[in-house]
C-alpha cells in the first residue's frame, strides 16, 4: 500500500507561510506529571503569544483524548501511540506556520525523543515543569491520585506508573516560582526562536 502513497508539492511551503505569519513556527512541548501546572502555563503563555500577535493553538492531553484520542487507554502502548499521533499533528501545525503549544505527561523519555525527532529538534522546545509529586497530589484537581491511591485508577503516572524525567530540557520552572515569573522565564527563553531569521 505505501508504494502506492506519493507526496504532492505544494507551492505554498512552510518558509511562506511564516513569511504571511511573521514569526517562525515551532512546537512548545510541556511535559509534568498530572496536576503540576502544563495546561496552565500553555495557556497564559498563549495569551503572551496573542499580545505579540503570534498565531498559536494549543494541544492539550484532556483535549486531545476526547476527541482525535478518544479510542487509546493508558498503557504504555497507548500512551505511545497518544504522543505518535500528537506529534504528527504538530508537525501539520508547524508546516502551516502555527506556534504549537502542547501540555501532555509526556511520562516517557523515548516518546518525547520521537516527538522532537518529528517535528525536527530546531523546531523543538521541551519545557519540564518539575512540579513535585506530593505538590500535584495536594492539589489533585481531577481527583486522579486519591483515586489511584485506592487503586480505582491503574497505570497512574507517579502512583503506580514511572515518570521519567527529561534530563536536558530547554527549560524548567518549578512550583517555587509563580505563573508569571514562570511565564517570563520560557518567554525569555522561546522569544528569539519565534523572531524570523531574516529579522
Amino acid at each position: 500500500m505505501e508504494k502506492n502513497i506519493i507526496a504532492h508539492s505544494y507551492k505554498i511551503d512552510v518558509g511562506k507561510r511564516r513569511t504571511l505569519s511573521g514569526h517562525n513556527s515551532l512546537l512548545i512541548f510541556f511535559t509534568g506529571l498530572s496536576g503540576s501546572g502544563k495546561s496552565t502555563l500553555a495557556n497564559a503563555l498563549e495569551q503572551r503569544l496573542y499580545q505579540d500577535d503570534v498565531k498559536t493553538y494549543v494541544l492539550d492531553g484532556d483535549n486531545v483524548r476526547k476527541g482525535i484520542n478518544s479510542d487509546l487507554t493508558f498503557k504504555p502502548e497507548d500512551r505511545s501511540e497518544n504522543l505518535r499521533r500528537i506529534a504528527e499533528v504538530s508537525k501539520l501545525f508547524i508546516d502551516a506556520g502555527v506556534v504549537t503549544l502542547a501540555a501532555f505527561v509526556a511520562p516517557y523519555e523515548k516518546d518525547r525523543e520521537f516527538i522532537k525527532q518529528t517535528v525536527r529538534p530546531d523546531n523543538y522546545i521541551e519545557v519540564f515543569v518539575n512540579t513535585s509529586l506530593e505538590v500535584c497530589e495536594q492539589r489533585d484537581v481531577k481527583g486522579l491520585y486519591a483515586k489511584a491511591r485506592k487503586g480505582e485508577i491503574k497505570n497512574m503516572t507517579g502512583i503506580s506508573a514511572p515518570y521519567e524525567a527529561p534530563k536536558n530540557p530547554d527549560v524548567e520552572v518549578s512550583n517555587e516560582y509563580g505563573i508569571e515569573e514562570s511565564i517570563d522565564i520560557i518567554y525569555n527563553k522561546i522569544k528569539n526562536q519565534i523572531r524570523l531569521k531574516n529579522e
